[in-house]
């Protein structure tokens, strides 16, 4: 932490980021369906082949890697597992690293074949705790992809954290430039109720307002809801000048 607690306490100053955030962009619909349009969400295997498939890549790209997926019959366990990688490779080439992403893909849904016999669910059903380290164990699954897992695919109430979130708040004065994921996540799961769909749905809204305003040069601070709440520490420096001060 870097700033002090507001007068309000961080539970009502956490909450009222959310309302301001929700009120000037909306639901989300997180986590969207790369199939249909919104307010459709994705299904268990859509969302965590997306979650793979958008790993450095903007949403737009991994999108059109889940469309050929779902057109080639692949965004299915047992389909994706038998595939030859050689099949998967140039249907999920917009996303990038399609080669390495192809093997995670697979290697997921072949975890999925040995120890569940393709029951999905039935992994998805499994504590909290439990899931979330089995995931960390898979190649190519790190917190954030985990914890997406967890809220969209399985409906824990667990919030992702990303480098939106971190620019973000510590432009806001809440944490340093360089804190950690699990400190981070730590705040947010104390001054948050736990429920999978406000977490997620506030995770949805931190990268809105990170994508669309809060960028890492030249931030859009004029338009930005937070802005009578944010210090803009760092703005300055990271944006080059006083531009980054509009």
């Amino acid at each position: 932490m870097v700033r002090p607690e507001p007068p309000e306490g961080w539970a009502r100053w956490v909450a009222e980021v959310y309302r301001r955030l929700l009120e000037a962009f909306g639901p989300r619909h997180w986590w969207p369906s790369a199939l249909e349009p919104p307010p459709a969400k994705a299904q268990p295997f859509e969302m965590i082949a997306g979650a793979i498939l958008v790993q450095n890549v903007a949403w737009s790209n991994a999108a059109k890697a889940v469309r050929a997926l779902a057109e080639a019959g692949l965004l299915d366990v047992a389909a994706m597992d038998a595939a030859p990688a050689e099949a998967v490779e140039p249907l999920i080439r917009p996303a990038a690293y399609f080669r390495q992403k192809a093997q995670r893909l697979k290697g997921f849904a072949a975890h999925v074949m040995n120890r569940y016999g393709g029951d999905l669910p039935a992994m998805l059903r499994r504590p909290a705790d439990e899931l979330r380290a089995e995931l960390l164990a898979l190649p190519g699954i790190g917190p954030e992809t985990a914890d997406c897992i967890l809220c969209y695919a399985a409906g824990r109430p667990v919030m992702a954290m990303d480098a939106y979130t971190r620019r973000i708040f510590a432009r806001l004065g809440v944490f340093a430039p360089d804190a950690r994921y699990e400190a981070m996540q730590a705040f947010f799961h104390a001054w948050t109720p736990a429920d999978a769909q406000l977490r997620g749905e506030y995770h949805a809204l931190i990268d809105t307002l990170g994508n669309r305003l809060c960028l890492k040069r030249n931030p859009r601070c004029g338009q930005c809801p937070l802005a009578d709440l944010c210090p803009r520490v760092g703005v300055v420096e990271e944006a080059g000048g006083a531009a980054g001060r509009a």
